[in-house]
């Protein structure tokens, strides 16, 4: 799926289960569900996030961008910080760099795992204590929708290697893909318009 329809879905999922959650509505939820969305994809070097994070949207520099990174973060961390944390996000960082798309941690539970239990120690810091919540969503619709396509991911990574995908699928980017994530897209933003009145009011 493409990455607008990512976050289009993840926000809809929000809006329709806030009123369930601690905080009900917020509008950090539907930034940190947005980003949350979007953020399985850094594996791709022109996923929406690499846009604003890579010179050169290329396997190449997508490997030096994040090992990088990595590095300076296990860096810092050696020499500031001395938190495991820290550490979990740098070597997080150094796996993206190494990942082809779909291929890794990333679109897996245990990448959705790191990541979030990263997201609930930044949330304590800054007393956002809702955002596990978010940030679950987000990711967790990421990875529910991308098994709607003939790619499949590895759910289960690094335990097994295997793409699981659902029996009905169909191609991102196909004829078919593309009117079936417009179709989502209008029905979604149809019941945001219809539930947000509730919500807000």
């Amino acid at each position: 799926m493409t990455g607008k329809t990512h976050a289009g879905i993840g926000i809809v999922t929000y809006i329709g289960l806030c009123d369930k959650l601690p905080g009900k509505f917020s509008y950090i939820g539907i930034v940190v569900v947005g980003i949350a969305s979007l953020l399985p994809d850094a594996d791709h070097p022109k996923g929406i996030l690499n846009k604003y994070i890579l010179p050169f949207k290329n396997k190449a520099t997508k490997v030096a961008v994040y090992v990088g990174m990595g590095l300076i973060t296990l860096l810092l961390d050696h020499f500031c910080f001395n938190k495991p944390i820290v550490k979990v996000l740098g070597f997080i960082l150094i796996m993206i760099g190494f990942s082809s798309h779909r291929e890794g941690i990333t679109h897996s539970i245990v990448g959705m795992v790191l990541f979030t239990l990263i997201a609930s120690y930044l949330g304590k810091m800054y007393g956002i204590h809702q955002i596990t919540y978010y940030f679950l969503i987000g990711y967790g619709m990421h990875l529910i929708c991308d098994m709607f396509t003939k790619r499949g991911v590895p759910i289960f990574y690094p335990f097994k290697n295997k793409k699981y995908k659902t029996p009905v699928n169909f191609s991102t980017g196909s004829k078919v893909g593309i009117i079936v994530e417009e179709i989502i897209m209008m029905v979604g933003l149809m019941y945001v318009i219809y539930r947000l009145p509730f919500i807000l009011f």
